[in-house]
């Protein structure tokens, strides 16, 4: 069995390093580390099953705060995951293209579903926009296969790339996160929007009562609030400018870019950097196709940016 790489596993680190959980700064994902504020829930919220006309507004504020095209649908699912996972099903079994490195979860979906994987005469083809863990950004003219997935759960930090103008386009499936951007991963949200005949397949596929009454009510009322994305997006850039200034003292570092949800750093020896950041509590990202790669993500706030500072200080201090 495939088996996905994901940032987290704060458990696994905390046995390994003799820290408990509570203590540890986890900045091995790409989740805003300053989440949308909850709405108060009811007990009607959690009672009854999920309400059609819930699903209906939330799609409906989906359309607007995306500005998706008349021509394209769209459909809401327990998390980005859960969609990935049924998007190999939507065409026939040939090739995707699928280009490196990048989020791996596409990759072990098309495989378990008996895809191949290679880059000539691709039946299907899937760009991370902006991608992860580099950022680059993927041109229409990348978007070269009949099915194309143009996954956008990092973009909601710089909507005006968006490639959602194509979601009407036949054979074009463009995935948006909730819990990325607006800081609540655990609600388990995700889009998908674009070619109707494809998304009513998925319809079918999800069935019933794909989200629940909570995530309605929750995602409705962060979509609507403009003024929060806003704000969110000034207070990302500005706190990924001073985490970029806290690792670049460091004369090992080297920035290779990333978005303003997670910084992709060279650091010559990723596997040092990621042990030496665990014994002090803190937790990075590091890719099994690279030596020299660490992903971090964002500090909450002043004390976390203090703690992290202190400890790459040290670390400096220690190999000079």
């Amino acid at each position: 069995m495939l088996k996905p790489d994901h940032g987290g596993g704060v458990d696994h680190a905390a046995q390994t390093y003799g820290i408990a959980r509570e203590n540890w700064l986890d900045l091995s994902t790409g989740i805003n580390p300053v989440s949308y504020p909850l709405t108060k829930l009811n007990p009607n919220d959690w009672g009854a099953l999920p309400d059609t006309s819930a699903m209906d507004k939330l799609l409906a504020v989906a359309r607007t705060f995306w500005k998706v095209p008349n021509g394209a649908d769209v459909i809401a699912a327990a998390g980005v995951s859960q969609l990935i996972a049924q998007l190999p099903r939507l065409a026939t079994l040939g090739t995707v293209d699928i280009p490196s490195p990048t989020y791996n979860e596409h990759a072990r979906a098309f495989r378990l579903n008996g895809w191949l994987l290679g880059e000539t005469q691709a039946q299907a083809k899937v760009l991370v926009h902006p991608n992860n863990p580099d950022g680059r950004l993927w041109q229409v003219s990348d978007m070269t296969a009949p099915f194309n997935i143009i996954d956008e759960s990092f973009c909601d930090v710089m909507p005006q790339e968006s490639h959602i103008s194509l979601a009407a386009t036949k054979g074009t499936i463009v995935l948006k996160s909730f819990g990325k951007f607006w800081g609540l991963a655990g609600v388990r949200l995700g889009f998908a929007i674009g070619d109707p005949e494809m998304i009513d397949k998925l319809r079918d596929m999800l069935g019933p009562w794909a989200v629940s009454g909570p995530a309605l009510k929750i995602g409705t009322q962060a979509l609507l609030d403009n003024s929060w994305a806003e704000n969110a997006r000034t207070r990302l850039t500005r706190d990924a400018t001073r985490l970029d200034q806290i690792m670049t003292q460091n004369s090992d570092v080297k920035n290779l870019g990333g978005t303003s949800l997670f910084r992709l750093y060279d650091v010559q020896n990723a596997n040092f950097w990621q042990d030496s950041l665990g014994k002090s509590g803190i937790l990075g990202r590091i890719f099994p196709y690279s030596q020299s790669w660490l992903r971090l993500g964002l500090p909450a706030d002043d004390l976390e940016f203090s703690r992290l500072e202190s400890t790459i200080n040290g670390l400096s201090k220690a190999k000079a």
